[in-house]
């Protein structure tokens, strides 16, 4: 893990074990098709992908060359993971098929609206402001990961769509070398940060048969996931290392995400007692410190007048009502402040429980 494999996609694709990665994003060629040189409306050259990788003889050979690679990332994917697919009308149409062919369950295609797309030069056609994004599942019976929570508060609140606006690769962000475009489709950062974050957990691992100058491994590390990648292109891999190696991953709380309750580990208040987080003889209060109650060994609560039971019983008594989520009503002292019995659980779950 965490490395760059220097090869062809496919051939080190078949040296990787059966069932051993968390997600796979593909940004593979897209058949461009292009002939002759293009120009701006000034007559400089635009820097366009005319690579020898982009190139194939015709439409066969690249369902062929698609066909390989995609059968062998289902193969390295685990039963529960996904894969990602960017590509533009060029051939993400064809790619699709195929996926479907070779047993993938397609989940959703996203377009990524450019929001600032070169525009049409020669002025023959609509402006190609978007690309499309296919994730996909291994199998119809898969569960992939997919952080909801995450996506709706990174999209302040509310469900994130397929339609996202994002901005082009530009600026320092824009790795160059001599003042050249190391690569003519380098992604932006912004990108994979959010297809990473929405499909993958923290120490999860990503593949990315097709690393070019190393995006996908620049955001994993940042955000705390493992990656492999492979690529053909020395000039492209020697790029991708030391903008790696420069980056710095986010602290573990800043890393972290939100997750349905239902994720996460089931915690007794009486494990919070036995390890020694709250403290047999600690006094809870409400948050108005209203109501007090003293911890017992066994996790139980008793009251100034005897009365005894757990945390959810004894905040239900204390109001008068029916029922009470002890875990938000009840506080600990904790240098100074008062903490809510549901934070001492979070501190418990990301020490012991992972």
């Amino acid at each position: 893990m965490d490395r760059i494999i220097t090869g062809d996609c496919v051939e080190e694709l078949g040296r990787l074990p059966d069932g051993s990665v968390d997600l796979v994003f593909a940004d593979p060629p897209y058949n461009l098709q292009l002939g002759g040189d293009l120009t701006r409306p000034d007559g400089s050259e635009v820097d366009a992908v005319t690579a020898a990788w982009d190139r194939f003889e015709s439409f066969a050979d690249y369902d062929a060359f698609t066909r390989a690679w995609a059968s062998q990332c289902r193969r390295v994917l685990k039963a529960d993971g996904g894969l990602w697919v960017i590509g533009t009308y060029h051939n993400i149409f064809r790619v699709g098929a195929i996926l479907q062919d070779l047993g993938f369950w397609l989940l959703n295609d996203v377009v990524w609206l450019k929001a600032n797309p070169m525009p049409n030069f020669r002025g023959t056609r609509f402006t190609n402001a978007h690309e499309t994004l296919i994730w996909a599942a291994r199998s119809a019976r898969a569960r992939p990961t997919f952080n909801y929570r995450a996506m709706k508060a990174l999209n302040e609140d509310r469900q994130m769509r397929s339609d996202w606006t994002l901005p082009i690769c530009t600026g320092a962000e824009r790795v160059r070398i001599g003042g050249v475009k190391a690569h003519p489709t380098q992604k932006p950062e912004a990108l994979l940060h959010r297809v990473l974050l929405a499909t993958t957990h923290v120490g999860d691992t990503v593949l990315d048969p097709f690393f070019g100058t190393g995006t996908t491994g620049a955001v994993a590390r940042r955000l705390g996931r493992h990656f492999i990648g492979i690529e053909r292109e020395p000039a492209y891999v020697a790029v991708a290392e030391a903008r790696i190696a420069a980056v710095t991953p986010l602290p573990e709380p800043d890393r972290e995400t939100l997750q349905p309750a239902r994720a996460a580990p089931r915690v007794p208040f009486g494990t919070l007692v036995e390890t020694g987080l709250v403290r047999p003889g600690a006094r809870l209060t409400c948050p108005r410190r209203k109501h007090v109650a003293r911890v017992r060994a066994d996790g139980s609560l008793a009251l100034p007048n005897g009365r005894a039971g757990s945390i959810h019983q004894i905040g239900a008594a204390v109001q008068g009502l029916p029922s009470c989520n002890g875990w938000t009503f009840w506080h600990v002292e904790d240098h100074g402040d008062l903490v809510p019995l549901d934070r001492m659980r979070d501190r418990y779950r990301a020490r012991f429980a992972g």
